[in-house]
């Protein structure tokens, strides 16, 4: 039995869609949920003038968080929230490391998001989830 499912979200459909799956679990368990958004350092971009790519991120962090928020509690899932910074270290990485802290007992994420481009080049963010983490990982794929 479950206790605590961390659940990475990120905003894209099969984010979505392993959210509505960890939150059936998370009911029928009877479990909290730890929903967790990774934030990636972006360097300042000139335009006309200076664009802080971060703080959009983590703005765009939060709004995620709460929508995902919301929907946990709507299903009666006592849920909690974290924006975690990468600190220039890869995202599987971070999810594991925050799943260990948090104790959680089951990761639920999907099996792709937004970070294509990381995929081509250093695998996918689940893959290195399920390589790394000391706890069972259910992976949830997009429609």
């Amino acid at each position: 039995m479950y206790q605590k499912v961390l659940v990475p979200v990120d905003g894209s459909e099969t984010s979505r869609t392993a959210l509505r799956e960890a939150i059936k679990l998370a009911k029928e368990q009877g479990a909290k949920m730890r929903l967790v958004y990774v934030c990636e350092p972006m360097g300042h971009y000139f335009t006309e003038g200076p664009l802080d790519l971060t703080a959009a991120i983590r703005r765009e962090g939060e709004q995620v968080l709460g929508d995902a928020l919301a929907e946990a509690r709507k299903a009666g899932v006592d849920a909690a929230t974290a924006l975690v910074e990468s600190g220039g270290r890869r995202v599987a990485a971070v999810i594991v490391e925050d799943a260990g802290t948090a104790g959680a007992d089951l990761i639920a994420m999907g099996t792709h998001g937004r970070r294509a481009v990381e995929h081509l080049v250093l695998g996918s963010v689940a893959e290195g989830v399920a390589r790394r983490a000391a706890v069972p990982v259910l992976l949830i794929r997009g429609r």
